[in-house]
Order: C-alpha cells, then structure tokens, then sequence
C-alpha cells in the first residue's frame, strides 16, 4: 500500500465537487493546471474565478517535502511555530550532505560520520513531530518522491527548487523556502500569486538518440532563464502521452531552469503503469476512477491558444539531440550544430568528465540506455577518454540497476558509480585534478551548469546533455564528436560507429530493494527530545528578528551593486558551505561572495564605507551591523534565480541588510525574501540601475504609507553633495506588508499559535 493512502483518497473523493464548482466559477474548460489549483484551495470550492499573474491565493498542499541542507533551516523555523505534530504528511531526505570523491560505500560512510550531528538532529526532530525521514544513501528526494509520494492531482511544495519533478506524475509540485514550508506545516495556508498559464504541445514520437531530455533543453533554449516566471507549465498532446513517466519528470525537473513556477503532464496509461510498478496499485485504481478530472479539457487542448497565456509547439519526430552551456542552462545547441560551436566559441574541445544521474536523470529507463552505449565501448574494444560517474538517483534504483547488471556494465567501460545522493550536481564532488586553472571542459546530464557550480572551478566549461549522450562523449573524450554521425578509433585501429541507445522503461523483473532507507516517525514524539548545542558550529537555535521600527529606512549605505547574473549560488554558495546550513551565523560567512561588483568586476570584495578599504562582502556587511548602519544590496535581472534556498535570503537579514533593488527577482527568491521581512523592490525604470554609485546613501521613502501597488522612492545622496531620486516597484499584498512590518512572517505564526 502507498503511503498516506486515506489522504489521498480523501483528494479524490472531493475532485469532482472541487472541479464542478471551479467550472461555474470561471465559466469555462479548464486545463489540468486549473482544476489541480482550484481543487486545493484553502477555502474549499471556489467562489469565483482568479486573475492569472494578479490574484494572490491561499492554498493547502497535500504535503511537504524537505531535503536535509534546506530542512535544518525549515525545522529549525518549525519549532518556533509551537505545533506538537505537522498538520500535513511531510518528509525529510537526506541526499545533499555526502560528498562525492572515492566511490558510492566510501563516500556514504564518511558522510554518515562528518554529518553525524546534523544528521541525529533531522532523525530526533522528524520522530518528534511526526515526519517521514529518509536516512543518507536512501536516495535524491525527488527521485525518492516520484517513487514513493508523487500521485496525480495532487499538490506539494517542497524545500528545493526541483521539486517540480513529481510533475511527471500529474502533480502540482513547487519548490519553496522553508518559511513556507514551515507555514503548511503548521496548518496554515499557503500563498501563492495565480500562475499565468503555458502550454506545450508536443506531436510525434521520440526515436533514435533524442530523449526526453532534449525536449526541455530544446524549451530552455526558446525561453531562457527567465521566461517560465509566473507560469505554470503544462505539457499536453500524443507526444505527451508517449512519454514515459521518468521522462516527464525529467522535463519537469529541469522546468526550474525556466523559471516556471512548476511544470506538469496529465494523468494518462504510462503514469499508471509507473504507479503500479512502484507498487502503487491502489493510486492507480483511485486516479482511474477520476482520470477525467485528472487531464485538461477536451476544449482546451483543440484550441489551446483560447485557454493559455502562451503556446509551445515541438514536433518530436523532427527533435535533435541538444547540449546546453556552457555556464548557463539555457544556450541550447543542436547536436548538428554544437561541434562548430565549439570551435567558434573556442570551448576547450578535449572533455575531462562526463557525469550520469542526479535527481533530474537517474531512473531505470535513463541508466539502461546509457547503459546500452557504454557496452558497446566493451564490445568494440573502445577505450573511455574522459572519467565518467554515475550517480543513482535511489537506493531502489541502484539495487535494481545492479541486480540487472547494468553497474558492471558501467565498470567495465571504466565508470565509477558514486553515493545515491546529489553529489556533483551541486558542487559537493571532490574533482580530481592536475590543474585546477587550466580551462577545461565536463558534460553532465544534471540540471544546473553555472559558473563553479560542479566544482568551484570559474575555468570548467559544464555543458548539459542526455545520459547517452554524455555516455558517448566520455567514451570518443571530445566535445566535437557527434555520435549520430562520427565514427571512432578503437583499440586494433578500426573505425566503428555507435548504434543508437536503447532503454528499457521499467524493470522487466520490477523493482527491488533490500533497505529503502526510510524510518517511520515515533508514535508519540511527545517525549522526544531535540537537542542542539550551543557549542555547535552546524547547528544553531533561531531568534526571531526585529521588526520594522515604523519609519522610512534612511542612512543606507551600498554593500555591493552585482553586476549581471546573481544567482542563489552567487549569495549563498553550496559546496563546501552546505555544513552550515543549520547555523544561521557561520553560514552567512558566505554571503553574497559569488556576486560580482559592479564597479572593480571582482568577486567578494566591495568598498567598505567606514573605512575607505576593499574587502570580504560578509566581513564588510559585519562591520556595519556592528555599527548600526543599515545597509542596500542592488541586482540586475533575474536576481536569486536557481536554487530555492532561503539562506540567501536570511543570510543577508542576519547580517543587518534592509533592502533589495533589483531590475527584477526570480519568484522563489522573491518571496523567501518577503517571508524573512526583508523590503525587495524593482526599479520602476531599470536605467536607474545606472545611477547608483559606489558612495551612495540610500533613502526609502514611503514606507509609513506603504499599501499594496504603491509606488515607494529611493532617494539618492551622492558624495559631491547632490541627491537625485526615482521610484521603485512592489509586488507586497496586505498580508506580506504585515509580514514586512512584523519582522517577518514566523513572528506572525508564533503570535497566532500562543494565542
């Protein structure tokens, strides 16, 4: 039986009601997107239709998932909230902490015993307050999701920015910071402006070496990295229907790339099959019952430019294979077209690493056809150029594969199968290396391939390809290779050439597993006890922050103005940084050291204005909280795109940072921003970007009125003596100002829950 079976047959049970009423509201077809929105509405049925990229909505999840680096901070925000028990099922992974440097066995037992302490911290409070805890080496939560919780029509929020993998089952899934998280879990709504809408269709049939993959590697390169924000993703058409759940979810995932508030595909045959082959017979008959509610329309999907804020066509007969990068996911090549890109672009040619798995491309199906590559490199006595990794996205997975026999397979062309965790995807990979400055290159089939985002390296070019296809290129060790077409030397000096790959959707034998990896939480966690140290440099207990003082913030000074892309990575690193995602304080040591300054294009180091010297962002943002001056961080576009961690928002709060001007913010980020009760605001005319300078004071003028859709003013105070100002943009509603006014908004839960 699945978990959580009586709550979600408690879903399905109100579909239909929820769905009428959603109709009668907004007086028209629905897509799937709507009626899995409308059906989990926090006040029930609906009462009326909501304006699309306007509306703010309170919903109720279904569930919460957490991995282990963003579940200290998320828990740790929980046990404030003064709640005996979560009020929604919710689960904790812990895939983000092991280091991949040896192999799989040696790496897990190093990370069992260098995390020791955290990981008894995540065990303790997860049997206190009644979470599902998934143990290191388990699995990459959103693999471990897809297998075990992800059911069609339902909607989680989780605390990483790829938890729109379950997508591929039908669910609405969103990545959130842990402040949300820890509202949901405490029984409250969850807010959420009502996404704009956008549809994919997809015709044909996938065949040869193209994979689903490159459908969204080929919607990266139409939208960029910015153009799914505000919208919801929904995949429709045969070509859909062809897909296999695992690859659905592979598009899904890497949704997050876009921007997109989450990606999704209808319920249809090859998501109940995935179902009952993860055991989940009883979803399956239950989503069969409701399979009508479970997919968009009929109308909708005959004229979808009628029902959707925009529309994507892609013909998958005609798809090539696609490379994406480098430094960015979203320059998309044809594989036709990446080796003169290569050359024109002087990329280094010769591939140093090819990396499989992660969370976005580890099933069954994705190993067995890389698996099919790799064994013609034994049988055609080919030697592997480049090192090559495999990372499995679960415990049930990895026990499967290698019952099957497909891990020696990898061995014998030179593979080394690393821990079941998340590993290099997100720069927590000891690369081996004779030259750390010398400009290289790495393909992986991850989700992510920013500047140093792998390996810390700002030298290594990291492009993103399907598992077969990175196969091929560690196998030829040259990024000027195109398998469809070139043939290689192997070792008696012939020219041979690959066949394509070929996968097998699910086992033919079904999955097995010996240990899952997950502990079920304590009965009555009443007499639980949850014990940080205050000695402890990884974990430390939470202070709530003050909150607005009830005046216009004047006597801002300039802590940096980041120059171009500004990522979550850039403001708060991961790799090394991730053993201390638990203490708020060590861990804003790193804040905002990747973002570069505008005014000397350098990497963590800005003019301290106290003392007329260059140094460390976090060194300097110190010296002003311990002066009491508050401080201004300015962006450009797309500010805190990636990831979902709220430290990069709560680093800069710690640290006594009041505001955030930026051309424009990445959604989670955004909104991490306003749960900490921190002030983000847009430049009402991104030129005025350009009048920020290096000495500036910062005025912000306003906020004693401050209402939804007013506009608030910076006025500037330049060090000749003149002062300019301009207006800025808001995107705060009632609730988020009183979020802002209380010093954020898990002062407002514990007031509520003492009360």
């Amino acid at each position: 039986m699945a978990f959580d079976i009586d709550m979600i047959k408690k879903v399905y049970d109100r579909y239909s009601t929820r769905v009428d009423a959603a109709r009668k509201a907004t007086g028209k077809p629905l897509t799937l997107t709507e009626k899995i929105l409308y059906a989990h509405l926090s006040e029930g049925d609906a009462k009326k239709a909501f304006e699309r990229g306007t509306d703010y909505v309170d919903f109720a999840p279904d569930r919460v998932a957490m991995q282990d680096a963003t579940a200290q901070m998320a828990l740790l925000q929980f046990m404030q909230a003064g709640r005996p028990q979560v009020a929604v099922p919710s689960t904790v992974h812990c895939d983000h902490l092991i280091q991949a440097k040896v192999g799989a066995t040696t790496d897990l037992n190093t990370a069992v015993d260098v995390n020791r302490e955290v990981y008894d911290f995540l065990s303790s409070v997860s049997d206190k307050y009644g979470i599902g805890f998934w143990k290191a080496g388990a699995g990459i939560i959103h693999q471990v999701v897809l297998e075990n919780y992800a059911f069609p029509g339902g909607m989680m929020i989780g605390t990483d920015s790829h938890t729109p993998n379950a997508g591929g089952l039908g669910m609405v899934a969103i990545g959130v910071g842990g402040a949300d998280a820890c509202d949901v879990m405490a029984g409250l709504p969850w807010e959420l402006k009502f996404p704009k809408l956008l549809g994919v269709k997809l015709t044909g049939k996938l065949s040869g070496w193209s994979s689903a993959k490159d459908v969204i590697l080929r919607v990266a390169g139409i939208l960029t990295v910015k153009g799914g924000t505000g919208f919801i993703v929904e995949y429709f058409g045969e070509g859909a229907r062809s897909l296999s759940a695992t690859g659905k979810a592979t598009i899904c995932n890497m949704g997050a790339e876009i921007g997109a508030t989450t990606s999704i595909f209808g319920y249809d045959e090859k998501a109940g099959v995935y179902l009952r082959g993860t055991k989940r017979a009883d979803i399956a008959d239950l989503a069969d019952a409701v399979a009508e509610h479970l997919t968009g329309d009929d109308e909708v999907y005959a004229n979808p430019e009628q029902y959707f804020d925009q529309v994507i066509e892609i013909n998958l007969d005609e798809l090539e294979p696609h490379v994406n990068g480098p430094f960015t996911p979203d320059l998309a090549w044809p594989i036709s077209k990446f080796a003169q890109a290569v050359k024109e672009n002087n990329w280094p040619a010769i591939l140093e690493v090819g990396l499989i798995g992660s969370c976005t491309n580890s099933s069954y199906e994705d190993i067995t056809r890389s698996a099919s590559i790799a064994q013609q490199a034994v049988d055609k006595n080919l030697t592997t150029k480049a090192e090559f990794t495999i990372t499995p996205g679960s415990e049930q997975v990895r026990y499967t594969v290698d019952r099957d026999g497909y891990l020696d397979t990898f061995a014998k062309m030179g593979g080394v199968v690393l821990a079941n965790a998340c590993g290099p995807c997100i720069g927590q990979w000891a690369r081996h290396t004779d030259d750390p400055t010398r400009k290289n290159s790495i393909i992986t089939s991850f989700n992510r391939n920013f500047a140093k985002r792998q390996d810390g390296n700002p030298n290594t070019h990291a492009f993103v390809a399907s598992p077969e296809i990175v196969t091929a290129f560690a196998i030829a060790g040259d990024l000027t290779f195109n398998p469809l077409t070139d043939t290689l030397t192997n070792a008696n000096g012939e020219q041979v050439k690959l066949d394509e790959p070929q996968g097998i959707e699910m086992p033919i034998n079904g999955y097995a597993v010996e240990d899952a990896g997950y502990q079920a939480p304590a009965e009555d966690g009443s007499q639980v006890q949850v014990i940080v140290s205050p000695e402890s440099s990884r974990l430390q207990l939470l202070a709530p922050f003050a909150q607005w003082e009830g005046t216009d913030l004047s006597g801002l000074k300039l802590l940096i103005k980041a120059k171009g892309k500004c990522t979550t990575d850039h403001i708060s690193m991961a790799g090394p940084w991730l053993k201390f995602r638990g203490h708020l304080n060590n861990i804003s040591n790193n804040m905002l050291i990747g973002a570069i300054n505008y005014f000397n294009n350098t990497a963590d180091s800005v003019k301290n204005q106290l003392t007329g010297e260059y140094g460390p962002v976090p060194a300097t943002q110190r010296d002003y909280k311990a002066a009491g001056i508050g401080t201004i961080v300015v962006g450009d576009e797309n500010y805190g795109e990636g990831s979902s961690r709220e430290h990069a928002a709560m680093e800069p709060r710690h640290l006594g940072v009041r505001v955030i001007l930026v051309k424009s913010f990445a959604r989670i980020h955004e909104t991490n921003l306003k749960k900490q009760g921190m002030l983000g605001i847009t430049f009402a005319d991104p030129n005025d970007y350009d009048k920020i300078q290096e000495d500036d004071i910062f005025d912000i003028v306003g906020l004693t009125s401050f209402a939804p859709g007013k506009q608030l003013t910076v006025v500037l105070h330049h060090s000749n003596g003149t002062t300019e100002s301009f207006q800025v943009n808001h995107t705060y509603n009632a609730q988020q100002i009183e979020w802002f006014k209380a010093g954020g908004a898990l002062n407002i839960i514990r007031k509520q829950m003492a009360s």
